[in-house]
């Protein structure tokens, strides 16, 4: 398969962009690592005529700051170097654990964290050739007008393929957009709708510019996920928990948010409440994994059966918590 035609924009600046994506219009995407972007071309889900590129404009380039203050990653930052990152790595692991599990290493140092949070949703019946999509009919998320996975559903159920995602709202980051009008700092699940389509708030001119990850403070973070391969696969289930316990060993908050099981991340709050205010053992983690696990209905739009993605559900809800706590 090869790439349509398209014309590319290099901007100098992130005012630039800003710029030429606005003018560009419905005609127009970004790209920085384009591991996702491409071959989706390639298979025609997207035809965009105008590529602004991204990867080399300094304001969306590193990692500054330190966990006792917060921390700052430009958008364009690749994966592999916040999977290396040693203050990443230690006071927030999750995300390092999620950066390195995206697909391959070669696929790391090209695709960027910007590039994860915004990676488009993911189905069986989409995520293939055109002339195989063709061939059935194609789908309500491109070129057709009925959910295949679920045909009485009246919106796409494509499922949230992130890795990244589910581990910001689980460590309370925000996310910076960037416009004509200026910038806008929002929560990181504030970035996403429940919708296999329209899966993004950001709006078409606006750039997501960077991430800032709030001060550690105690918080205890860890990153689980489900595939086939131990290496290049999506996510078929992702787990990202936090914890903060009391000095008197309690639970004084939490965060678990699960990934590829819906249109967007997921938060499990049932399964937060259940852990409030008492001390993890492993009666009460496997009470908050039966929480987690009741809400999630994955679909039959990814790899492995649904029955399967949705018991793993609880196994590795328990997990994650098992390992925040320091139980076997």
């Amino acid at each position: 398969m090869r790439l349509p035609a398209f014309r590319y924009l290099a901007p100098r600046s992130l005012a630039e962009a800003t710029r030429m994506i606005a003018d560009a219009g419905p005609d127009g995407m970004l790209v920085s690592g384009g591991t996702d972007l491409y071959p989706n071309m390639k298979r025609l889900q997207f035809d965009p005529r105008i590529l602004v590129g991204l990867r080399h404009l300094p304001e969306l380039l590193g990692v500054s700051g330190d966990p006792q203050r917060g921390m700052r990653i430009g958008a364009a930052t690749p994966l592999h170097q916040i999977s290396l990152h040693p203050a990443i790595r230690a006071h927030y692991p999750a995300l390092a654990t999620a950066a390195g599990s995206v697909a391959t290493p070669q696929i790391q140092r090209m695709g960027t964290i910007g590039g994860n949070l915004c990676v488009d949703t993911r189905c069986n019946y989409y995520n293939q050739s055109y002339e195989w999509r063709r061939a059935i009919g194609f789908c309500m998320k491109r070129d057709g007008d009925v959910c295949l996975v679920a045909p009485g559903s009246p919106r796409c159920v494509a499922v949230s393929s992130s890795d990244t995602a589910p581990v910001m709202m689980a460590l309370g980051a925000t996310v910076v957009l960037t416009g004509p009008d200026g910038e806008r700092t929002v929560p990181a699940a504030a970035l996403y709708r429940d919708d296999g389509m329209a899966y993004l708030t950001r709006r078409p001119e606006e750039i997501l510019t960077a991430i800032l990850l709030p001060p550690v403070d105690g918080l205890r973070s860890t990153y689980w996920k489900l595939r086939r391969r131990g290496s290049f696969d999506f996510p078929i289930l992702g787990v990202a928990a936090s914890l903060r316990l009391g000095g008197d060993g309690t639970c004084a908050d939490a965060r678990i948010v699960l990934g590829a099981v819906s249109p967007h991340p997921m938060r499990a709050a049932a399964a937060e409440e259940v852990l409030l205010g008492r001390r993890l053992t492993p009666e009460l983690i496997e009470e908050a994994a039966m929480a987690a696990y009741r809400p999630a209905k994955p679909l039959d739009n990814t790899d492995l059966t649904l029955a399967y993605r949705k018991r793993m559900v609880r196994v590795f809800v328990s997990r994650a918590l098992r390992e925040l706590a320091n139980l076997p």
